[in-house]
């Protein structure tokens, strides 16, 4: 008798149920904090048992900054990689496109990023947390970057070209969560990306001064 859960099925029951804990632990964290709500309650708006919670994060705070999507993020590395090598504003181009990608993919509404971000800034371990993981995804990127261009990792145009586009995404994400929405995310880094060129294009050669 053949089973019709078949594993793609199982993994992505487990990535929906995942994701709706993450969801609605963000937005309870977002009203009340970590402590204005207990791991039953949470289970009980989702529909799920307290092991099933524990099968899937050690905590609520674990919870709440969502499951590592390790998969997906190798894949992205591999496409950047399969570009190859074409110039450093390839680099950022490539960055770039590659995170549209991602956010189109993530399926976070504009209600859902709007809870993540005030979860974070309500309580300050999740923030020390977000940002440490923030630090360790710029440094693989760098470390991606190097890799392609044939560079170390000390490199100053590997790391600028890397914080460059975490400010960008940075920059696109505060416009969207204060006066857009999701779909508007293309938009918003579009215009912080033609920003950063217009800031840091060459200035025009100056006569000096008589």
């Amino acid at each position: 008798m053949t089973n019709s859960a078949t594993p793609s099925t199982r993994e992505q029951r487990r990535e929906k149920t995942a994701a709706r804990l993450t969801t609605a632990s963000r937005r309870l964290t977002a009203e009340r904090g970590l402590s204005g709500f207990t791991v039953e309650e949470l289970c009980s708006e989702v529909g799920v048992s307290r092991r099933t919670f524990f099968n899937y994060f050690p905590s609520k705070e674990e919870a709440v900054l969502g499951v590592d999507e390790a998969d997906e993020g190798q894949r992205l590395a591999e496409r950047f990689l399969a570009l190859g090598s074409r110039g450093w504003p390839a680099v950022i181009d490539d960055l770039v496109d590659l995170a549209r990608e991602h956010v189109r993919t993530d399926d976070l509404g504009l209600a859902e990023r709007a809870d993540l971000h005030a979860a974070i800034m309500r309580e300050p371990r999740l923030l020390a947390r977000f940002l440490g993981q923030t630090q360790d995804r710029e440094r693989g990127l760098i470390e991606l970057v190097a890799l392609r261009e044939g560079v170390g990792t000390d490199d100053p145009r590997a790391r600028t070209a890397v914080h460059i586009v975490f400010v960008l995404l940075r920059d696109a994400s505060d416009r969207i969560l204060a006066h857009g929405a999701v779909e508007e995310f293309d938009r918003a880094l579009t215009a912080s990306l033609d920003a950063a060129r217009a800031v840091l294009a060459p200035s025009p050669s100056r006569k000096d001064t008589p």
